[in-house]
């Protein structure tokens, strides 16, 4: 297996007032796919988003919020920072909140998983939950745990991250977009992935179309829940995108497809990435890389594709994902 990986300068690690641990976010490897990928198919390419230090790319976006709010005035010591999130985020930003000295006080839901609601109370954070209807993200879910949150955020001492609308994240997301440049070091052809706040999705196509601008952008959703592809607010069961509601900073003219996968074939890919290639992701891995495979075999042979691994398959251990009868 091809891997790529850039390394952080030694210099980075003698900041004075800033933790070191935060240092080990981003500069994530990225691999070539080599097993799975089928004859006459474009180059696929996956960037390991969950070598990130709580095993997602939404530490990228939380240490770049925090810091755009601290250098604002917006945040500042014994406020506590408030967010609704389906897991990855409220764990990056507990993880960021809990070495910076900042309490953490988040809205989430039974819907998602079981190990990202632990993993953010073992950071620190005061975590409220909505019950979900039958277990699914139905199109209602997230604008609720959004409303209730708001109501917190209405003291002095709060300051609500607001992760759909801060461009700060993007800051965070730019720079993946550079290291991506480096690593594949050919034109890209397609970058494609799933998108939640689709600040990923953005703060990346942003430098590549930069650098060229041919390469084409696809937003991926699951076939059940097509709301930007065909406007209907369905219901899914994959963590952290498609939150039923047109995120404020995605804007569907920078975009040039939208493509759906079925969630049964993502998470038979999230599988076979394990089995055959050593990739431990999430349902939404799985989503990305299935349809990044088939974007590939449509372009053929002296192609490049990319996506992302976005979170650790070891997050999704106890949702039967991985089940293995």
């Amino acid at each position: 297996m091809e891997v790529i990986t850039i390394f952080a300068r030694q210099s980075r690690i003698h900041m004075t007032s800033r933790h070191p641990i935060l240092d080990a976010i981003g500069n994530t490897p990225m691999v070539k796919l080599q097993r799975i990928v089928p004859g006459h198919c474009a180059d696929i390419y996956v960037k390991l988003e969950y070598f990130n230090p709580t095993g997602s790319y939404k530490d990228r976006m939380a240490v770049a919020m925090i810091d755009g709010a601290e250098a604002s005035g917006k945040l500042k010591p014994g406020m506590t920072v408030v967010e609704a999130t389906a897991g990855n985020t409220g764990t990056s930003l507990a993880f960021v909140c809990s070495v910076k000295g900042y309490a953490f006080r988040v809205v989430s839901s039974d819907a998602f998983s079981k190990e990202k609601l632990q993993s953010m109370k073992l950071f620190g954070a005061e975590l409220e939950l909505i019950p979900a209807e039958n277990g699914k993200i139905t199109p209602d879910l997230v604008p609720a745990m959004i409303r209730r949150v708001k109501k917190m955020s209405s003291s002095p001492e709060i300051y609500w991250t607001a992760q759909f609308e801060n461009k700060d994240m993007l800051k965070g997301y730019r720079k993946m977009g550079h290291e991506i440049l480096l690593q594949v070091g050919k034109p890209i052809s397609v970058f494609c992935a799933a998108a939640g706040t689709s600040g990923m999705l953005t703060g990346v196509s942003q430098v590549l179309r930069e650098m060229n601008g041919d390469t084409r952008i696809i937003l991926l959703e699951p076939a059940s829940a097509p709301l930007v592809s065909s406007g209907i607010k369905g219901s899914h069961t994959v963590d952290g995108i498609s939150v039923g509601f047109m995120p404020p900073i995605l804007k569907p003219a920078d975009l040039d497809d939208v493509r759906t996968i079925e969630e049964a074939e993502a998470r038979n890919m999230a599988r076979l990435l394990a089995a055959k290639e050593g990739i431990f992701g999430g349902t939404s891995t799985g989503l990305n890389v299935a349809a990044a495979i088939k974007i590939g075999m449509e372009l053929g042979p002296g192609h490049n594709v990319v996506t992302v691994a976005c979170d650790s398959g070891m997050k999704y251990l106890a949702s039967g994902l991985f089940d293995i009868s």
